[in-house]
């Protein structure tokens, strides 16, 4: 499903359409619960797909894949939080070029507001539980420093 997104093959919206149009076809369910917004994410590889397996165990809420911000698409984001996580598979952070490259991107982020963090492809795949860990202490470390999200109340400090 992902793959064809990034291909320009189908669009999920369009697909969701066409499956509740359709809704007594062969194999309409299993595309529903595929497509179901609540769990869908789009997702440029199989690193990004894990580390969504990943996050899943943390306790955290699912976080926005493949986001515009700030002129450039991040692979993870939590709104709340401000956060954005990186993951950097060899086919594309490889050179020093590209390493280069992803560090200015890296501070416009952060000079926007952003708190980024960036995992490789060696820790999603066999640190796992350090990458989690690692993920949630700074979650939590956001939302603790952060202000109150939403309307102030008569307690809230100026």
């Amino acid at each position: 499903m992902n793959e064809a997104d990034k291909l320009g093959l189908i669009d999920p919206e369009a697909l969701r359409s066409e499956v509740e149009r359709r809704g007594g076809t062969d194999g309409a369910p299993v595309l529903r619960r595929v497509l179901d917004r609540r769990t869908f994410r789009l997702t440029d590889s199989e690193l990004e797909r894990r580390f969504l397996r990943l996050v899943r165990g943390t306790r955290l809420p699912a976080p926005r894949t493949q986001q515009r911000l700030n002129g450039l698409r991040v692979d993870f984001y939590w709104p709340g939080l401000k956060l954005i996580v990186e993951t950097d598979g060899l086919r594309y952070h490889r050179t020093a070029a590209q390493q280069s490259k992803d560090r200015v991107r890296d501070q416009q982020l952060i000079a926007a507001g952003f708190t980024v963090i960036r995992f490789t492809h060696a820790q999603v795949a066999f640190e796992a539980e350090a990458v989690a860990q690692t993920l949630r202490a700074i979650a939590n470390r956001i939302a603790s420093t952060s202000p109150p999200i939403g309307p102030k109340t008569a307690r809230d400090p100026d």
